[in-house]
């Protein structure tokens, strides 16, 4: 299991080529990928003050849970201790989506996220995401994956590349995607792990009978 601590901003973005310009003079691009996270939670009414993902960038399935450290949280720079594991195979991820349902956890929301990704030219660990995420808006996030002893450091080095990018502390908008969906109604349910396994059992039970 993988444990370390996000150390985070996030900014809505208006003019994302400016940006984009802005960006490419301090990192160099490193790729784009699409994720799709499913977000379980027990069942309840409001907003959830826990839950977690499974996300599928299609390559894996990784399960990821946070852990807010609010104590740490100063000049805009959340930080958040960070679990994740990896779901090797379908066998994997079937026996795992049987254990959430026997806890009584329930798919809750989908998040579906473009991302492009920078490094940081003079820090590789800097790293630089612009996040278009379906139903919720266009997104810049700087993160760096820090040791505990390194969260002071870490936090200059997000208000630096803040600072080089022209981002005012005003601009900052921490506010995660699963509170925005939740505010704007959207589950986007017909994209679920759980429906697209269960289309594929019924596909697949059609075309034994059919044999």
């Amino acid at each position: 299991m993988v444990n370390w601590l996000e150390v985070e901003v996030k900014v809505k973005i208006d003019d994302v080529n400016l940006l984009r310009k802005r960006i490419l003079k301090i990192a160099k691009f490193k790729k784009t990928v699409n994720k799709g996270d499913d977000y379980f939670r027990l069942e309840g009414k409001g907003y959830p003050s826990k839950a977690f993902r499974i996300r599928d960038d299609g390559k894996s399935m990784v399960v990821n849970f946070k852990r807010h450290l609010k104590h740490l949280w100063k000049n805009g720079v959340v930080v958040k201790r960070e679990y994740e594991f990896e779901l090797s195979d379908r066998k994997h991820l079937d026996n795992f989506l049987a254990l959430l349902e026997d806890f009584g956890f329930k798919e809750w929301v989908k998040k579906r996220k473009h991302t492009e990704k920078f490094e940081h030219k003079k820090d590789k660990r800097i790293e630089i995401e612009i996040n278009h995420v379906k139903h919720v808006g266009t997104y810049m996030e700087i993160e760096y994956l820090a040791k505990d002893r390194e969260v002071e450091k870490a936090r200059k080095k997000i208000i630096d590349t803040l600072h080089e990018l022209g981002i005012t502390k005003d601009m900052i908008d921490n506010v995660g995607y699963t509170r925005r969906l939740f505010e704007k109604g959207v589950k986007d349910r017909k994209y679920f792990i759980t429906k697209k396994l269960n289309d594929k059992k019924k596909k697949s039970k059609k075309k034994s009978r059919k044999r």
